[in-house]
């Protein structure tokens, strides 16, 4: 298995990342409307994307854009969307409710459903509709964000997940997460390498470890499912802050005198 060569970007802190992911996100939506006239993103969970998406809020360039701007989410925790854990309820206070953003343009993955093996059939008919051209081709977002586990998962994709080998349903559920909720939705890797791009961001010195394994350690995609990212060449971008990217030996040897 070849290692994809991703796009590396780091700035020196979290502000910066920020303001850094804007840009990106405000560029991807000019080559989405001038192509075809609609853009698609895929938000991450976690804590790590509140301040971009605060900064993608404050973006004027953005303003002729939000009424053609679809929104969806990469994995959901079984919370209600009010629980503070909902990664919909982080999207909703930092970035949503400061936008003009109409209800048919928020796909909300419905987790919170009894029955989550019919709530990502659900979700993925919601793609299919939204996104593919035909039923047996994956679904195509623009551009979907994802975040970095410490353990190297990636949406509710977990190390050694059956998740992880899925080729043919593009939302599954999870139901023995190692990390609280158990139950969960993710996309599965087709729907990530069918994205025109992806981008990681990922903060902090307790990341260090986890970004050099993952990009310059040994390819084991079972034990680090970000490395089974591979979107066409091209498309995969990591943005990283110093501290996250401190260990990578490709930026201390551009940095070290």
């Amino acid at each position: 298995m070849d290692r994809p060569a991703p796009h590396l970007v780091v700035v020196p802190d979290a502000a910066a990342l920020a303001e850094a992911g804007a840009r990106i996100w405000v560029d991807s939506v000019r080559h989405a409307l001038a192509a075809r006239g609609a853009f698609h993103v895929a938000l991450a969970g976690g804590s790590t994307p509140r301040e971009l998406h605060r900064a993608v809020t404050a973006q004027p360039d953005l303003d002729f854009a939000w009424h053609r701007t679809h929104v969806y989410w990469s994995d959901e925790r079984a919370v209600p969307p009010n629980d503070p854990q909902s990664n919909f309820a982080m999207a909703e206070e930092s970035l949503l409710s400061g936008v003009p953003l109409g209800p048919a343009q928020v796909h909300r993955m419905p987790a919170d459903a009894d029955d989550l093996d019919a709530a990502a059939r659900a979700y993925s008919a919601t793609l299919a509709r939204e996104l593919t051209p035909n039923e047996h081709a994956p679904p195509v977002l623009d551009l979907v964000w994802l975040g970095l586990g410490e353990d190297g998962h990636i949406a509710s994709l977990f190390p050694g997940s059956p998740a992880l080998h899925v080729r043919d349903r593009w939302v599954v559920a999870v139901t023995d997460s190692p990390k609280p909720p158990p139950r969960r939705l993710t996309f599965t890797r087709p729907v990530l390498d069918a994205a025109r791009r992806v981008a990681f961001v990922v903060t902090g010195r307790g990341k260090a470890d986890v970004v050099r394994d993952v990009l310059e350690g040994p390819l084991d995609p079972d034990r680090l499912p970000a490395q089974g990212v591979r979107p066409a060449p091209g498309r995969l971008l990591w943005l990283l802050d110093e501290a996250a990217a401190s260990k990578l030996m490709r930026v201390r040897a551009t940095t070290t005198p």
